[in-house]
């Protein structure tokens, strides 16, 4: 089923739109996907700022292609994805600097817990981010758009530019990747 907006209007149609000059009906689409692709920029950098800028820069190149954007069975959402991701590679490219994952950009449950359940959590959360730390960027990219974004199989192979085959093959090395970290970090904190 299409989803809809209080107008009425599916995303199919706002993109048509759009694609035809409507800025009010690209503005739509930056409201209903701003957020996602701020987390996944902002998963990706680390810094608040530079998430900012980056996630603009990814509506700003949306808006002037979106009339070259082709319905190819996928969510809109799969495309401003891939735009993030190249706007993220770009960066990086031009800095020539490695900005890690840093363990704040990873949320704790909702809930409030204790003060000793919040510490171990902390804690995983910090073994698991050295852990992703190991994994190349392409397979952090993978996991931070199956595993936080929660995109499916199929739109994680098109913003990564992957067959579904190859992603479904990375995904699970890099899984069997972190666990042996994770495993090795488990043994080293035991010696």
């Amino acid at each position: 089923m299409m989803r809809q907006d209080a107008a009425g209007r599916t995303e199919e149609e706002l993109v048509r739109r759009a694609a035809r000059g409507d800025a009010e009906a690209f503005g739509d689409l930056y409201a209903r996907h701003l957020d996602e692709i701020y987390r996944y920029v902002f998963y990706k950098v680390g810094s608040e700022k530079l998430a900012e800028d980056l996630t603009e820069q990814v509506f700003l190149s949306a808006w002037e292609a979106i009339d070259g954007y082709e319905q190819r069975g996928h969510p809109f959402s799969a495309w401003l994805y891939r735009i993030a991701h190249n706007a993220i590679v770009d960066h990086y490219r031009t800095r020539r600097e490695e900005e890690p994952l840093d363990a704040v950009t990873f949320r704790l449950a909702d809930e409030t817990p204790g003060p000793e359940e919040t510490l171990l959590k902390k804690g995983e959360v910090s073994r698991l981010l050295d852990a992703l730390r190991e994994l190349s960027d392409e397979k952090q990219d993978l996991i931070l758009l199956r595993f936080v974004e929660g995109l499916s199989h199929s739109e994680a192979a098109e913003i990564l530019g992957k067959s579904e085959v190859a992603c479904r093959v990375m995904q699970h090395r890099a899984l069997g990747s972190l666990s042996e970290i994770l495993e090795r970090g488990q043994q080293d904190d035991q010696d």
